[in-house]
């Protein structure tokens, strides 16, 4: 339950005036400080969507899915250059939370992609996206995780990058991760299969 919504229990369960005008207080400080978190996350959210807008990086277009909710965007990430993915156009999709950027945003692929970081659902493993401080498995350093510093325009050219070079040691899905070991040329005929099904082009000339 959120904290709007304790809010509320806490209120039915009032007693007397003094648990009343005690509890709305509470509530109404709760409510304020909710407000002032999303206002400096849309306040961000809008300044990288303008920065994006002005100098997009090579190869990626993002932006608000509806500019009336700039906490849920879309995002086209061309595949990179000499890799399996080479001249595929991915859709992925990014949820922002409302203390961003405190906490990073949740990451997926909506097109069908085959890739040992990302999972089967489209749900994307890296580090940038992994929530501040120390990696409890030890994997990670806290450099490496999510910061505030880090932006929009970093997570897509980190995702870029990990489509050119994937970490096979991730897990996120072990048949991919099995096959970027074992059996490469399967691995790329599998990919050149998707780069395809997202230009909208038949499986085969």
């Amino acid at each position: 339950m959120n904290k709007t919504g304790i809010c509320f229990v806490y209120h039915w369960k009032c007693k007397n005036v003094k648990d009343y005008v005690g509890l709305k207080f509470i509530c109404t400080k709760v409510v304020i400080k909710i407000r002032k978190m999303v206002g400096s996350a849309l306040k961000r959210l809008m300044a990288e969507y303008k920065q994006l807008s002005l100098n997009p990086p090579e190869g990626i277009v993002a932006g608000p899915v509806n500019e009336e909710n700039f906490f849920e965007w879309e995002a086209l990430i061309l595949g990179p250059a000499e890799t399996p993915f080479d001249g595929g156009v991915f859709k992925t999709s990014l949820l922002f939370p409302t203390d961003y950027p405190m906490s990073p945003p949740k990451m997926r692929f909506i097109s069908d992609m085959f890739h040992p970081n990302i999972y089967p659902d489209g749900r994307v493993c890296i580090s940038i996206l992994h929530s501040p401080g120390d990696d409890p498995m030890g994997y990670e350093t806290s450099a490496e995780r999510w910061s505030p510093v880090q932006s929009i325009e970093k997570i897509l050219l980190s995702v870029m990058s990990m489509l050119a070079e994937p970490n096979p040691e991730s897990g996120a899905n072990v048949d991919a991760s099995k096959m970027w070991r074992d059996d490469r040329e399967q691995f790329d005929k599998q990919a050149e299969r998707l780069v395809r099904k997202s230009l909208d082009l038949p499986p085969d000339l």
